[in-house]
C-alpha cells in the first residue's frame, strides 16, 4: 500500500507538467504539441527497451501490440491533443479540474471488481472529489486569467470532457492488462506504450507539421523541442513508470483516486508560471480534492491492519 501511493503521488507530480507544456507554447497546435511529445518518447523508449527485448518476446505478441496501440490512443495520443485544447482554449484550471473527475469515474468503474471497496463505503470520498472539481470550476469560469472568446471557451471544456473519457478508458484498460501480465514489469509495460505510441506519432507527425516551420525563429522551435522532450521524459517515461507501479500495488477504486495528484500539480505549476498565489476558492477546492483521497486511502486500508491496531 505505502509503495503504490509513494508512486500514485509521484506520477502525479510527473503528470503535472502536461498542463504546463500546452501554456508554455501557446502558439503551436495541439496536433504538433502531441506528435513531438510523443515522437520523442518513442524514440527513448525504443532504446530503453533493446537490452529488455530478449526476454519480453516470448510475452508480448500480436494480441498485445494491439492492445498497447489502443491503449496508446486512447491514453496518449487522444488524450494529450484533447487536454492541449482545453488548457489553450479554457484554460489550465478548467482543464486540470475536469481531467479531476477521472477518480469518480475509475471509482464507479472498478466498483464491481475482485476485492474493490463497495461505492456506498467511497461515497464520502467520492463527494469530496467531486465538491472540490465543482469548486474548481465556479473558481475557473469567473477567473480573469482565461483568455479566449466564450465560443472557444465551450470548445475548450468539450474537449476537457472528452480528455476526462479517453482518460479513463485508457486508465480501466491498463490496470487490467497489468493484471493480465504479471511477468512484466511496470517500467517495462510503459517502454512498451512508448514505442506503440512512438509509432502513433510518426502516422500523424506528416499532417501535424505539413506547413513545415511556419515562419517562426529558431529559437522557438528550439524551447518547443526543449519542453516536448522534458514532457517525453519527466511525464511519459518515469511518470507512466510510476503510475504502472501504482497500478499493480493499488487496487482500481484507489488507483484511480490517486489521479487526483495530476490536477493538484497541474494547478500548483500553473499557478507557478502564471506567478500568483491561488484564491480562497481555490484553496478550498484543492482541500477537498485532498480530503477525498485521504477518505479514500483509509476506506482501502486491509481489515486485519484495522483489528491489529484496535
Amino acid at each position: 500500500m505505502g509503495v503504490g501511493l509513494a508512486n500514485g503521488v509521484a506520477s502525479g507530480a510527473l503528470w503535472g507538467v502536461v498542463f504546463l507544456a500546452p501554456a508554455m507554447l501557446a502558439g503551436f497546435a495541439p496536433l504538433q504539441l502531441a506528435a513531438s511529445r510523443y515522437l520523442v518518447y518513442g524514440a527513448i523508449a525504443a532504446v530503453l527497451l533493446v537490452p529488455r527485448w530478449p526476454t519480453l518476446r516470448a510475452t508480448i505478441g500480436r494480441v498485445e501490440w494491439t492492445a498497447l496501440a489502443w491503449l496508446s490512443l486512447l491514453g496518449n495520443l487522444l488524450y494529450y491533443v484533447l487536454l492541449s485544447i482545453s488548457v489553450q482554449w479554457s484554460g489550465g484550471a478548467a482543464a486540470s479540474l475536469i481531467v479531476g473527475m477521472v477518480p469518480v469515474l475509475v471509482a464507479v468503474t472498478g466498483a464491481r471488481e475482485p476485492g474493490a471497496v463497495p461505492l456506498p463505503k467511497l461515497a464520502p470520498a467520492l463527494f469530496l472529489c467531486v465538491a472540490g472539481v465543482v469548486l474548481m470550476g465556479v473558481a475557473a469560469m469567473s477567473s480573469s486569467h482565461v483568455a479566449g472568446t466564450p465560443v472557444q471557451r465551450l470548445l475548450g471544456l468539450l474537449c476537457g470532457v472528452g480528455a476526462l473519457v479517453s482518460w479513463t478508458l485508457y486508465s480501466v484498460g491498463n490496470t487490467r492488462w497489468l493484471a493480465r501480465l504479471p511477468q512484466v514489469s511496470g517500467h517495462d509495460w510503459s517502454l512498451l506504450t512508448g514505442v506503440a505510441t512512438g509509432a502513433l506519432a510518426l502516422l500523424v507527425a506528416p499532417l501535424a507539421f505539413a506547413g513545415g516551420g511556419q515562419g517562426r525563429p529558431t529559437s522557438e522551435w528550439g524551447l518547443f523541442w526543449l519542453v516536448a522532450a522534458g514532457v517525453a521524459v519527466f511525464a511519459s517515461i518515469l511518470g507512466n513508470a510510476c503510475w504502472n507501479r501504482a497500478s499493480r500495488a493499488l487496487p482500481l477504486t484507489l488507483g484511480g483516486q490517486m489521479i487526483v495528484f495530476e490536477t493538484l500539480f497541474g494547478l500548483l505549476y500553473g499557478f507557478l508560471w502564471q506567478q500568483r498565489w491561488p484564491t480562497l476558492l481555490e484553496m478550498l477546492a484543492a482541500g477537498c480534492l485532498l480530503a477525498g483521497v485521504v477518505l479514500s486511502t483509509a476506506a482501502h486500508r486491509p481489515a486485519a491492519n484495522v483489528h491489529a491496531a484496535a
